[in-house]
């Protein structure tokens, strides 16, 4: 696309509240900005909604829920494939708008075009395949049928790192299983949400079973949902923080609750693994997204035979990343999400250095317009480093070493959190140990990319429970209900 045609594009983008998929003004009149994080300026104002407006959305998801849920699967099945299709016809305006309001690489957004109408396409096959069980009771004196039923309407707040997969991740099981949904997208990027709005009302589905309601501050939106017995589920990917919050919010109404939280995710490389491939493997698993991502490898934990032949090609690798506005051609690395995301990274690094970490690469923000932080590799880093416990969600590469293989695992482990780990070896039976001793929801083997709308997404500890994506996925939108007869 053109400067001319980006323009339009954005120019496009609804800028109000899609209501049960009609495109409404907020009760409050209130709007605000969004920003591009690559130069501070202002893309969009759009509706910034209240309270009443999420009751309405209630109120709208509550009424047409029993028909939703009685529509046949093959037509819910059907509406979400036509999404998929939509979805990829739109891959230019979607790619363009979220790289513009999340400011990662125009590639990447591409990439994310895919992942995220992936989960279209994956539930409207789970859609026909919900089923249930028919069996005599053991005693003989009648039968058991055991069914499924949806739970009923949902509200999904998303996080701003994938603004479109994240939304596709919850929207399409929650559709699939027949409930009606509410969805609470990210402040900083609320416009590619918007946009997935108008795909589902140019599709046909039905008026009041998707609702999204952008807003500048949270809790006075989703506060009084979650108080209204008619809510029956709430979704969130976001900090571990703000999910105990909505978990305790949720006790009152005794509401399902998904909880996808935060990651400390470890990268261990064995002395016998292919090192090239490792390097590799770890440029996916941090770079990705910026290291913006709850799955980024936020610790590499090296065998110290082979740590600085690791460490050296990864700076290499790390130090070539040109950064840049995500819509540059040339551009491999774009900002982070705002300014006090940058912050948290300077401090985290400066932290570390300061505890004796030696910088090999980048270290700090360059001078200039937007959030941006330097592609940085850190090794030698202390075991006290602050980078080490906490999500550091930027660019940042800190790199361990270790001895023996239950010196690598043991450091691995050392994290409350659970969410994704990853390792590198040539020995199979060292693969199978270490994948069942490591304690995450998800472990890559050889490999520095797991997410996939066909597998199981989700973690352990303080990463949170409950899964998205997967056959398991469409589960957590389902009630089990039991007949006898």
């Amino acid at each position: 696309m053109d400067s001319n045609s980006i323009t339009r594009t954005v120019a496009s983008v609804p800028r109000q509240l899609w209501l049960g998929g009609v495109q409404k003004p907020s009760a409050s009149g209130k709007t605000f900005e969004v920003t591009d994080p690559s130069n501070g300026e202002v893309i969009a104002s759009v509706a910034d909604a209240c309270a009443e407006d999420g009751l309405e959305a209630l109120a709208l998801a509550s009424q047409i829920q029993p028909e939703w849920a009685a529509t046949a699967p093959r037509v819910r099945s059907e509406i979400l494939r036509a999404a998929f299709d939509l979805v990829h016809e739109r891959a230019d305006d979607f790619a363009h708008v979220m790289t513009l309001e999340m400011g990662k690489a125009l590639s990447e957004s591409y990439g994310e075009v895919n992942y995220g109408a992936e989960f279209l396409r994956w539930f409207a096959e789970e859609a026909v395949r919900i089923g249930g069980r028919y069996t005599s009771a053991p005693a003989g004196n009648g039968q058991i049928l055991v069914t499924k039923t949806p739970v009923g309407p949902v509200l999904a707040i998303t996080p701003w790192n994938f603004p479109l997969a994240m939304g596709t991740r919850k929207i399409a099981p929650a559709l699939a299983a027949g409930c009606t949904i509410i969805v609470k997208p990210a402040e900083d990027t609320p416009l590619t949400m918007q946009l997935l709005g108008q795909v589902f009302a140019d599709v046909g589905l039905p008026p009041g079973v998707l609702s999204i309601l952008p807003t500048s501050t949270a809790p006075p939106l989703t506060g009084p949902l979650m108080a209204d017995p008619r809510l029956r589920k709430v979704t969130f990917t976001g900090s571990t923080a703000v999910g105990k919050l909505l978990v305790r919010n949720a006790a009152d109404n005794l509401l399902h609750t998904s909880m996808e939280l935060g990651g400390n995710a470890p990268f261990v490389v064995f002395a016998d693994a292919d090192i090239d491939a490792a390097v590799d493997g770890a440029m996916a698993a941090k770079m990705r997204n910026g290291g913006q991502a709850c799955t980024a490898a936020n610790r590499l934990h090296v065998d110290n035979a082979v740590i600085d032949e690791f460490t050296d090609k990864l700076t290499s690798r790390i130090a070539a990343l040109r950064i840049g506005p995500g819509l540059d051609a040339d551009t491999d690395l774009g900002p982070l999400i705002n300014e006090r995301q940058r912050t948290v990274v300077a401090r985290l690094v400066d932290d570390a250095v300061r505890k004796g970490a030696r910088v090999r690469t980048g270290g700090s923000a360059p001078v200039g317009p937007g959030s941006f932080f330097e592609p940085t590799v850190l090794d030698r880093v202390p075991s006290d480093a602050l980078l080490l416990r906490e999500e550091i969600f930027g660019p940042v590469a800190a790199v361990i070493g270790f001895d023996t293989e239950e010196e690598g695992v043991a450091a691995a482990n050392d994290t409350e959190f659970g969410l994704a780990s990853y390792f590198y070896t040539r020995d199979s039976a060292r693969a199978a140990r270490v994948a069942n001793e490591l304690n995450s929801g998800m472990v890559g083997v050889n490999r520095g990319i797991i997410s996939d709308a066909a597998a199981p997404f989700g973690g352990v500890n303080q990463s949170g429970y409950g899964r998205e994506g997967g056959t398991e996925g469409i589960e957590e939108y389902l009630d089990t209900k039991y007949v006898a007869s």
